[in-house]
C-alpha cells in the first residue's frame, strides 16, 4: 500500500517539475505567436500543396498560361469580362450559331456538362461568337433558349469581330477564321479550353507526360469515337472539371 503512494508521489513530482520548466516556455512562445507564425504557415503550405490536382498548366515562354483580359456583350445584353469568371471553374468555346456543322455538337456536348454541374455555383461557360455582325444579343438569347442554357455563368457573347479573332488565334491558339468557300462560311477549332478558379488554362496530360491542352468538343460520350476513328473527351473533361472544382 504505502509503495503505491509512493508512486503517486513521485508521479505528481514529475509533473510538478515538468509544469515549471516547460509550461512558461509555452505560453511565452505563444504570446510571442511563434507558434502561429511557423507551425501554421507551414501547415498552411501543406495543405495548399495537397489541394492542387495534377492537372497540368499550360506554359507559354516558360510562365503559366493565363486567360487574356476581355469584355464583350452576352445574350442578355450585359457587358462581361474575364473577371466575371475569377473565382469559377469554365470551359470555352468559338462557335457561330448558324454553324451548319459542328457548332450543334459542341453545344449539345457542353449543355450535357452544364447539367453534370448544375449544382456548383462555380462552374460557367464563355462562349465567344465568330460571327458577331449576325449573332446579335437577341439573336444569342434565342440560341441559348434553344439549347436549353440554364447555367447563370454560361455567356454567350458578342463584339468587335477583330478582337474576338485575336483573343481565339492568339490569346488561346484555337483556331478561327472566315472562310466562304466552307459550309457556313466560317472555319474554327471544335475544341474547348479548360480554365481554372484563378484563370489559368489547365489540361491533363497525354500517355508522354505533355499536356493535351484543350479537350475535343465534337464527338459525345454516347458516340465514344466518330467515324474517322477520333476518340470522345467529354468524359475526361468532366473529371478534370471536378477536379478543378475541389482545389
Amino acid at each position: 500500500m504505502k509503495k503505491t503512494n509512493y508512486s503517486y508521489i513521485g508521479i505528481a513530482f514529475i509533473i510538478l517539475v515538468f509544469g515549471i520548466i516547460f509550461i512558461p516556455k509555452i505560453v511565452d512562445r505563444i504570446s510571442n505567436k511563434d507558434i502561429i507564425r511557423n507551425e501554421s504557415r507551414s501547415d498552411f503550405a501543406d495543405d495548399k500543396k495537397s489541394m492542387t490536382s495534377d492537372l497540368s498548366f499550360i506554359e507559354i515562354n516558360g510562365e503559366p498560361k493565363k486567360v487574356p483580359a476581355f469584355s464583350f456583350i452576352n445574350q442578355h445584353g450585359k457587358t462581361i469580362t474575364n473577371k466575371d469568371y475569377e473565382g469559377k471553374v469554365y470551359v470555352i468555346e468559338f462557335f457561330f450559331t448558324t454553324c451548319p456543322t459542328i457548332c450543334p455538337r459542341m453545344n449539345a456536348n457542353l449543355i450535357q456538362i452544364q447539367n453534370t454541374f448544375k449544382d456548383f455555383k462555380d462552374f460557367g461557360v464563355a462562349s465567344f461568337t465568330i460571327n458577331p455582325d449576325y449573332d446579335t444579343p437577341d439573336v444569342l438569347k434565342a440560341y441559348a433558349d434553344t439549347y436549353g442554357v440554364t447555367n447563370p455563368n454560361w455567356h454567350l457573347m458578342t463584339g468587335d469581330k477583330d478582337t474576338i479573332y485575336k483573343l481565339s488565334n492568339e490569346g488561346f491558339n484555337l483556331y478561327t477564321a472566315e472562310e466562304e468557300d466552307v459550309a457556313g462560311g466560317f472555319e474554327h477549332s471544335g475544341n474547348f479550353a479548360l480554365i481554372d478558379k484563378n484563370g489559368y488554362i489547365r489540361s491533363r496530360q497525354d500517355d508522354f507526360g505533355n499536356p493535351i491542352i484543350y479537350y475535343r468538343g465534337i464527338v459525345s460520350e454516347a458516340e465514344q469515337v466518330d467515324d474517322d476513328g477520333v476518340k470522345e473527351e467529354i468524359s475526361a473533361l468532366k473529371k478534370d472539371i471536378k477536379k478543378l472544382l475541389n482545389e
